[in-house]
Parts: structure tokens; C-alpha cells; sequence
């Protein structure tokens, strides 16, 4: 399993949540998942985690988000960053 993480600090998260919701990259288009989580002290800083069955998947959805430039547009981000799951511990 491999994931996108991505953090931003969106200015207004309803406007961001509704540009998100178009995924106008088709960034999404192989996900199986994703996860939105605010801070509760910033809400419009947000962490992103989009999960595809493999890292190939993950590389060429954050290929589709660089080169679409939707990022581009906050200053304050990180991300997109491919990761791969190595371990997994439910409590």
C-alpha cells in the first residue's frame, strides 16, 4: 500500500473543500481512499492522505498534481510526498 501525504494551509477550507471535491487533476482517479484531518487550533491548515494499492499508482497521481499546478496556488504546503506503508499496529 503507498499513500500521498500533503499538508497545506488552505486560506478558507470550505472554498478549498470544494475545489477538492472536483479533483479537477484526476489525482484521485486510482485512490482506494483518502483522509482529510484539520488542526484543531488552524482549521484551514490541512493533512491530506490518499491511499493507492500500489507506489506506481501513488507517483503518478502526484505526477498528475504537480504538473496540473493546483498546488500551486498555496505558499504554505508540503507535500505531495509518496510513502509506502511498512507496518500497521491496531490497538
Amino acid at each position: 500500500m503507498a499513500f500521498i501525504l500533503t499538508r497545506l494551509s488552505v486560506g478558507d477550507y470550505d472554498t478549498w473543500k470544494m475545489m477538492f471535491d472536483q479533483d479537477a487533476p484526476g489525482a484521485r482517479s486510482a485512490a482506494s481512499n483518502y483522509q482529510i484531518r484539520r488542526n484543531v487550533d488552524n482549521p484551514n491548515e490541512v493533512f491530506i492522505q490518499i491511499e493507492f494499492k500500489s507506489v506506481d499508482d501513488a507517483k503518478s497521481a502526484r505526477d498528475k498534481l504537480l504538473v496540473s499546478g493546483v498546488l500551486d496556488r498555496f505558499e504554505d504546503k508540503s507535500g505531495p510526498t509518496v510513502v509506502e506503508e511498512v507496518e500497521s499496529v491496531i490497538h
